[in-house]
């Protein structure tokens, strides 16, 4: 059970200006019920409903001001946490460029956060989850915990990680060793230890097709201290095969889904996304086609895509 003193917010950093924020957002430090430190904040508010936003590997509140503005525009609140181990939220290696968490399993003490911090400050119902990479699999297994809302939203969901075949019995044998030896200093091979937002290609990348979009990730990683991120621990990325192999045979949401598949993704798997919602009851699949992994920074018309489907869903969730 959270105790009082995981409750007792205080001020945290939010820098509005390279977030592209509403005036209102703020964030605030608040303790996991497991004592982890978590920046959370509200990005927006609005009275037809509220997002509950879990972030992807590396993000981080600022990252969102934007998006938020745009739901805000129609009337939506949104709220959400940095995960531990991203952001300004506790890292647990002394090397805080490399992505790890001891358990997959605790993240869901970050989720449990954010929806007590949302219900302490009374955010307008109906709730609805987003969840974007990562953090798709991540707001699935709180579903499958009962999360207590509408209806969930995913973008280019983990629930499977793309790999070359050949070498995913390789991913799985060193993974186990490196999870079992606890080697949490071992980044991922053939990533870097670097953000890669900082080291990416902003004309061809795995992430976004507008380089103005990279230019902007860029600007806040410089503008928020101890926000970049690197590749993730081989122990993470074990940890994260194991959670997604378990969500591929148990993962029913329980509620209305909305998935978007982006057609050029090459950093989740696009198998694993097909598969899982053609068996979910009230489900709907949109592909976006051409889409990198960050559909709601992508260019223009992918962003309208997205926010143009979600409005629709959101409005049959009131």
């Amino acid at each position: 059970m959270t105790s009082d003193a995981a409750l007792a917010d205080q001020p945290a950093p939010f820098d509005h200006a390279s977030a592209r924020a509403r005036p209102e957002a703020a964030a605030v430090w608040r303790r996991a019920a497991d004592g982890v430190r978590l920046r959370m904040g509200v990005l927006a508010t609005g009275g037809a409903g509220t997002i509950l936003l879990v972030q992807g590997r590396t993000e981080y509140l600022e990252k969102y001001g934007a998006v938020a503005d745009r739901f805000a525009q129609a009337g939506y609140g949104m709220v959400s946490v940095d995960i531990r181990g991203q952001g300004l939220s506790d890292r647990e290696l002394p090397d805080p460029r490399i992505g790890h968490v001891a358990r997959f399993a605790d993240y869901q003490h970050d989720v449990d956060a954010l929806v007590a911090f949302a219900a302490a400050r009374e955010m307008p119902r109906p709730w609805v989850v987003i969840g974007h990479s990562m953090g798709g699999a991540i707001a699935l297994r709180a579903l499958m915990r009962g999360l207590d809302v509408a209806g969930a939203v995913f973008n280019a969901p983990m629930w499977g990680i793309a790999m070359n075949p050949a070498l995913r019995p390789v991913a799985w044998g060193l993974g186990w060793i490196a999870d079992r030896a606890r080697l949490n200093r071992w980044v991922t091979p053939g990533m870097k230890i670097d953000s890669y937002v900082r080291s990416c290609d902003p004309a061809d990348n795995l992430l976004t097709d507008d380089p103005a979009e990279i230019a902007q990730m860029r600007a806040q990683l410089d503008a928020v201290p101890g926000v970049d991120l690197g590749g993730p621990s081989v122990p993470w990325l074990y940890r994260a095969l194991v959670e997604c192999a378990d969500l591929q045979r148990h993962g029913d949401p329980g509620v209305p889904t909305l998935t978007f598949l982006p057609t050029h993704d090459e950093i989740v798997s696009k198998p694993a996304m097909r598969a899982m919602t053609a068996r979910w009851r009230d489900s709907e699949l949109v592909e976006v086609p051409g889409g990198r992994h960050e559909t709601m920074m992508e260019i223009p018309a992918r962003q309208h895509l997205f926010l143009d489907r979600t409005l629709a869903f959101l409005a049959a969730r009131a």
